[in-house]
């Protein structure tokens, strides 16, 4: 990273980078499975529903699709499930089929030093603890699943942004809360959360969704949806925690901004052994061998 860089940077806006990315890439596993599921005269809605779940970019598209002048009537939805219904199997396939045409988008966050499968997992897991965490608090599980998963859309769009414009900017990570904010802020002058929540405005998401990502590192300054902000912070613990397994090192969440959801950190901690187990039954259900890396007794270390 360079300090040349920075005031060339700085000149870019959150817009334009935002409208640097059409869809997410798309998670390699899940494509192959989702498309001989399709051909499959046979095959259950629902298990279409659960495997178009599991991928960012498709959900993305699907919701997109669903909520055009085309399929939505004037009704939106923010639910894969009520997505999937309205387009049915004939559309579904083609955008599927769209998206492994696309797959070379597949690709890890090079100016972020992530690999794909990583930020693949992370997306997951986020989804279903913000599901989880929804069902609890009175929140719609479907609008919390979505913006879970697509919570890091914007790292994304900024690592595409640099990698075509600026290759040698990278970002250094700090962990849960802020993440790579710190530096995105001083090398860019915005986040990638302001991006993610500009890039679901444009794919005309509901602000429930796209508010608390454009919060998501300072859920306190919200104005609106504050309880959706405090879930999205909430889940991103627990993805911290998850991904992290035996290794994790990380902070204690903050008490004020669980509050609103009738959390504490060690109750919190509780749902860490549910959500292993939740991504163990993903990951089989994907054909991935070995057990998940992670382990829990998460509630143990906090209530010690």
């Amino acid at each position: 990273m360079n300090a040349s860089n920075v005031p060339s940077a700085a000149k870019v806006s959150v817009a334009t980078v935002a409208q640097s990315l059409h869809f997410p890439p798309s998670a390699p596993r899940v494509l192959p499975l989702l498309k001989r599921q399709l051909v499959d005269i046979n095959v259950d809605i629902q298990q279409i529903i659960d495997l178009v779940r599991l991928d960012p970019g498709i959900s993305a598209r699907v919701l997109q699709a669903a909520n055009s002048m085309v399929f939505s009537r004037g009704v939106r939805c923010h639910s894969v499930a009520v997505a999937v219904n309205r387009i049915g199997f004939n559309h579904i396939f083609e955008i599927v089929a769209n998206a492994v045409a696309e797959q070379v988008l597949v690709q890890s966050l090079v100016s972020y030093s992530i690999e794909a499968d990583e930020f693949w997992r992370r997306s997951v897991v986020c989804g279903l603890a913000a599901e989880r965490l929804a069902g609890m608090r009175g929140e719609d599980p479907n609008t919390a699943y979505t913006m879970g998963l697509l919570h890091g859309v914007g790292m994304v769009a900024v690592d595409q942004w640099v990698q075509r414009h600026m290759p040698t900017l990278g970002f250094f990570g700090r962990g849960f809360p802020n993440d790579f904010s710190e530096g995105e802020r001083v090398l860019l002058g915005f986040t990638s959360a302001e991006v993610g929540a500009a890039v679901l405005r444009g794919w005309e998401f509901p602000p429930e969704m796209s508010e608390p990502i454009r919060w998501q590192h300072a859920p306190q300054g919200a104005v609106a949806h504050k309880q959706l902000n405090c879930l999205l912070y909430a889940s991103r613990w627990l993805t911290d925690r998850v991904c992290a397994g035996a290794n994790w090192k990380g902070v204690i969440p903050d008490q004020r901004l669980l509050a609103p959801l009738q959390l504490t950190a060690a109750s919190l901690a509780n749902e860490v052994d549910e959500l292993n187990g939740q991504l163990d039954l993903v990951l089989r259900n994907l054909g991935v061998e070995g057990p998940v890396e992670a382990e829990s007794h998460g509630g143990d270390q906090l209530n010690g």
